[in-house]
């Protein structure tokens, strides 16, 4: 591995502007919506491709990533999605809005599968790694709340994609300069998993694909529909396109620290009480929001998010701790393809609920029931005590 002093940074940075260029439409349609005159409804739909294909390419990105480079896989993800922005900045109607909405998608599915591979490769503390990690990617869902809104409010809605397109190009420019190729990963086990047996690792697979699931319907529905919601129930509180960003960029940007949180427990605790523990506090705040509006909104969606927030590094502790690091990137990359692909019906549903008689109040109950089903996971996901028992599969290696 190469020295980390300036990998990790460059990871990080990357896992803010992933998040960041997938969640500039959101807030740019509200924008645009006013500006082409033209329902909130009907103009979310456009940014589907894009949420579909952050999903779907990576496997592909987890393939090349463990036999051509996860350097240079590193390295398309910063100009992709920067040049991608600039194409969706230009655009004239809502065809090309959405052409390229989907090539950034692309590009910015190359992230979680390569760099968190990259990540979990040789950190002094699996948790704490995964914590700070989260926390970078959280704050690019609060920055792009905020910037886009600012940058709507001084030049226009365009700026929202040309600014974080500069940022993205600039970061592959330094990473490319400061940050030494490690070379192919080495090959070194011949068996997928490390320290359990084949039986325990499946039945920890299909749980994790069913949290990743559920939990990837969760947090895309709420990172989506939170601007608009804010729009909607918080009118007392903000007028503004700035006052609505600032506000959701507040609630993501306290709640990142969960995912900080979680590191720490990651590394002190056992992970099936982890699981039920998220489960058990995302119940009671998503059916809180259905009804909510005001400063108890802001409130319960602060705790909701936390929470939602806090899963995260919970699941790619799974895949760090129990899978070989020649497999890493392809097994995050099915994690990945099943959380952003499944999640990506959150935005049809999304527009179909929302002209509904409930509106978002149908959306928080439905993922209320998602978040229950998390719950019921857990509770089948293997024990510490279990696991320490299970035969090592380090003596087929």
């Amino acid at each position: 591995m190469s020295d980390r002093r300036y990998l990790v940074p460059f990871i990080n940075i990357g896992h803010l502007l992933d998040h960041l260029v997938m969640l500039v439409f959101p807030t740019v349609v509200l924008a645009l919506s006013r500006d082409w005159n033209r329902p909130y409804s009907e103009l979310l739909p456009l940014s589907l491709g894009g949420f579909i294909a952050f999903g779907a390419f990576a496997l592909p990105a987890g393939w090349l990533a463990d036999h051509w480079s996860r350097y240079k896989m590193m390295v398309l993800f910063f100009f992709g999605i920067g040049l991608s922005l600039f194409l969706t900045g230009f655009a004239q109607t809502s065809c090309q809005i959405a052409a390229g909405l989907t090539l950034t998608g692309m590009f910015a599915a190359i992230y979680h599968p390569v760099g968190i591979a990259m990540l979990v490769a040789a950190p002094k503390n699996l948790g704490m790694a995964l914590g700070w990690n989260g926390l970078w990617g959280n704050l690019g869902l609060a920055t792009a709340a905020i910037v886009s809104g600012a940058l709507m409010d001084l030049w226009g809605w365009r700026t929202a994609f040309f600014i974080p397109g500069l940022a993205a190009v600039a970061a592959g420019a330094l990473f490319l300069v400061l940050v030494q190729d490690p070379g192919p990963v080495a090959k070194k086990s011949k068996t997928i998993g490390l320290h359990v047996d084949t039986r325990t690792m499946t039945q920890i697979f299909v749980i994790l694909l069913i949290a990743t699931a559920c939990g990837g319907i969760i947090f895309n529905s709420t990172t989506v529909a939170m601007p608009k919601v804010f729009d909607e129930r918080l009118r007392a509180l903000t007028q503004t396109n700035l006052g609505v960003g600032a506000l959701v960029a507040f609630v993501y940007s306290i709640a990142a620290f969960a995912q900080v949180l979680m590191g720490t427990l990651i590394d002190r605790f056992d992970m099936r009480r982890l699981m039920m523990g998220v489960g058990l506090a995302q119940i009671p705040l998503l059916a809180l929001a259905a009804t909510l509006d005001g400063w108890p909104m802001l409130i319960v969606a602060l705790g909701m998010m936390m929470a939602i927030f806090g899963q995260i590094p919970l699941n790619d502790a799974i895949v760090g701790r129990y899978v070989a690091d020649e497999y890493r990137a392809r097994v995050l990359s099915v994690r990945y393809v099943v959380s952003l692909g499944v999640a990506s019906v959150a935005v049809p549903l999304i527009a179909v609920l929302h002209r509904t008689e409930g509106g978002f109040r149908n959306v928080f109950l439905m993922l209320a029931a998602l978040a229950a089903a998390v719950l019921v996971s857990a509770v089948f996901f293997p024990s510490r005590d279990r696991l320490r028992r299970a035969p090592s599969a380090a003596a087929a290696i």
